[in-house]
C-alpha cells in the first residue's frame, strides 16, 4: 500500500512539473538557471580562497619553522664549539655545561627537523591543492562567460520567437473565415468582388438595352439635322461650309441626308443696282 502512495505521489508530481514546464516562462527560467551558475561559482571561488589560504598558511609556518631550525643549527654548533674549547683549556665543568647546552639543543633541533619535514609535506599537499582549486575556478569563469553569451542568444532568440508567433497569429486572423466576430480579408474580398461583379453584370445589360439603342439614336439625328440647318444658313450667307456631319449610331444604319438645294456660287461681282438694294 505504501508502494502505491508512493507512486501515486511520483506520478501526480511529474505531471505538476511537466504542466508547469509548459506554463512556465522561459526567459524566468533562463535567468534563474544563469541566477544558479553565478551562485556556484561564487560558493567555488570562496572554496578556492580557503584552499589557497591554508597553503598560504601552510608555507608561512614552515617558513617559521626553517627558520627556527638554522637557528637551533647555528645553536647547536655554537654549543659544541664552546664545549671543545673549555675542554681545551681544561674547564672540564663548562665543558660539560657546554656539552649538556648542545645536547639539549640537538633534541630540539631533532624536533624542528620532523616538525619541518612534515609542513613540507603539507605545503606541498596545500600548494597542488591551490593549484586545482584555481585551475577550477578558472575553467568554471569561463564555462560562465559561455553561459552568459548563450544566455544573450537564447534571449534574442526568445523575443524573435514571440514576433514570428505574433506574425502567426496574425496572419491566421486574415485566413480563417470560421468563429470570429470580425470579418476576415478573404470574406471583405469576395463581398467586394461578387458587388463588382454584379455592377458590371448591370452595366453590360443597360449598354445592350434598346430603349437605350433609340435615345442615341435620336439625340444623334436631332445633332445632324441642327447641323444641316446651320450649313444651310452658311450657304444662304454665302459662308463656306464645312463638310456635312453624319450621324453616329452604335447598331442602326446612318439616317440618309436629305438632297441638298443647288445653290449658285457668284464667280462676278454683283451688279450696281442689286448692291444698293442690299445696302438699303
Amino acid at each position: 500500500m505504501i508502494k502505491f502512495f508512493k507512486r501515486f505521489w511520483n506520478y501526480i508530481t511529474a505531471g505538476a512539473n511537466q504542466k508547469f514546464n509548459e506554463k512556465a516562462d522561459p526567459k524566468i527560467q533562463l535567468e534563474q538557471a544563469i541566477n544558479e551558475a553565478q551562485d556556484q561559482h561564487r560558493r567555488l571561488k570562496e572554496h578556492a580562497a580557503n584552499v589557497i589560504a591554508q597553503q598560504k598558511q601552510t608555507e608561512l609556518q614552515l617558513n617559521r619553522a626553517l627558520e627556527h631550525l638554522g637557528k637551533l643549527n647555528a645553536n647547536a654548533r655554537q654549543a659544541v664549539t664552546m664545549a671543545d674549547q673549555a675542554a681545551k683549556s681544561g674547564d672540564a665543568a663548562k665543558a660539560a655545561e657546554y656539552t649538556r647546552a648542545a645536547e639539549t639543543i640537538a633534541t630540539q633541533l631533532v624536533e624542528v627537523e620532523a616538525s619541518v619535514e612534515d609542513l613540507k609535506t603539507m605545503h606541498y599537499n596545500a600548494t597542488q591543492s591551490a593549484d586545482q582549486a584555481k585551475a577550477a575556478v578558472a575553467t568554471n569563469g569561463q564555462l560562465l562567460q559561455q553561459k552568459l553569451a548563450e544566455r544573450n542568444k537564447l534571449l534574442s532568440q526568445l523575443e524573435q520567437a514571440k514576433m514570428q508567433e505574433q506574425m502567426n497569429k496574425a496572419m491566421s486572423s486574415l485566413s480563417e473565415t470560421v468563429g470570429q466576430d470580425v470579418p476576415t480579408l478573404n470574406e471583405v474580398r469576395d463581398k467586394i468582388e461578387q458587388r463588382y461583379a454584379r455592377a458590371k453584370g448591370m452595366s453590360e445589360l443597360t449598354e445592350t438595352n434598346v430603349e437605350t439603342r433609340m435615345v442615341e439614336i435620336e439625340a444623334a439625328a436631332q445633332n445632324w439635322e441642327a447641323q444641316n440647318r446651320l450649313d444651310k444658313i452658311r450657304t444662304e450667307l454665302g459662308i463656306e461650309t464645312a463638310a456635312p456631319a453624319t450621324p453616329v449610331a452604335a447598331t442602326a444604319p446612318p439616317a440618309e441626308a436629305p438632297a441638298e438645294p443647288e445653290v449658285a456660287t457668284a464667280t462676278e461681282p454683283p451688279a450696281e443696282g442689286t448692291q444698293a438694294t442690299g445696302s438699303f
